[in-house]
């Protein structure tokens, strides 16, 4: 399906952005340890940058993760039940783990919009970092994360037949 690729293809390069901004944040924090330990000469604004930072990679790396199955998962007693029971178990959990990030979405909308209506900013003095970012790329990722849930609901439940290629993200957008 169209869709389904073009998802697999937006979480994917999510994905890698999420990890070149973690790559490049490693530059930021030695900068600040190096400039704070060899020339007295901190780095302002690093802790804000960092703490803004690993919500927004969280959320930007949240879509893959589901999509990709690497979410937390315990099925070692599902794993004992017959297929049938096992696609409606799995079915029920993509559901609550859709239910659980639309959830965040829906409770996240108010702060974002008074984030960027308000010009909210975090941190004093030399650097302010601009909080509206973070609010709207929890609300991205929340939303992109609970898709995937229903994506893989979908496919396990309504397609069980597919190949492993079909329901890999990694395999479509390599292929």
């Amino acid at each position: 399906m169209f869709l389904i690729k073009l998802n697999d293809r937006i979480t994917r390069i999510l994905m890698v952005v999420a990890a070149v901004w973690a790559f490049c944040l490693t530059f930021i924090i030695m900068s600040d340890i190096i400039g704070r330990g060899v020339f007295n000469a901190p780095v302002y604004g690093v802790r804000e940058i960092v703490m803004n930072s690993i919500v927004i990679i969280v959320f930007l790396q949240a879509g893959y993760a589901v999509r990709s199955r690497s979410m937390l998962k315990a099925d070692f007693i599902i794993m004992q039940f017959p297929p049938l029971l096992r696609r409606v178990f799995a079915a029920f959990g993509y559901l609550l783990g859709a239910a659980f990030f639309l959830t965040i979405v829906i409770g996240g909308i108010d702060n974002a919009i008074y984030s960027w209506v308000a010009n909210e900013y975090e941190g004093e003095g030399a650097l302010r970092v601009p909080s509206w970012p973070t609010r709207w790329m929890i609300l991205f990722g929340g939303g992109l994360a609970a898709i995937n849930y229903l994506i893989l609901a979908y496919l396990d439940v309504f397609r069980p037949d597919l190949s492993d290629s079909d329901s890999d993200p990694d395999a479509q957008l390599t292929g």
